[in-house]
């Protein structure tokens, strides 16, 4: 149901830039309109500057006007060994401003998908 989220997601880690930890990171965001914007980690050697994957596609569509977003999906790991890579907490608080409690996070380590929503994985999320 996912595959070609899943498929766009594997193409934005490639771009990864990862050289401290070496755990590449690609994202899908999937808008309401149905656009996909793509989003990887990116480090940086004083590691609190570095941004995550799903950040960077949910600023980068934010930056084009899009604000109503449908679903993520995220894959990542080393080398070539994908594993379940949920979202940090900084990512879930970002997803929470712009995303509804029904918004699907879709995790994906190789072979299997799992699928959640934001209020899954942020039951208590902050907003004002």
């Amino acid at each position: 149901m996912y595959e070609e989220l899943i498929e766009v997601a594997k193409l934005a880690r490639d771009n990864a830039y990862a050289p401290y930890s070496n755990f590449k990171v690609g994202a899908a965001l999937k808008t309401k309109t149905g656009k996909i914007f793509q989003g990887c980690n990116i480090e940086n050697s004083a590691l609190s500057m570095t941004n995550c994957a799903e950040r960077t596609a949910f600023f980068k569509a934010i930056s084009e006007g899009e604000k109503e977003f449908e679903e993520i999906a995220i894959v990542g790991g080393k080398d070539d060994e994908l594993i379940l890579c949920p979202p940090c907490g900084a990512c879930r608080q970002v997803m929470n401003e712009f995303c509804d409690k029904d918004f699907k996070i879709v995790l994906f380590d190789g072979k299997d998908e799992d699928v959640y929503t934001l209020e899954e994985i942020l039951p208590l999320g902050f907003k004002l």
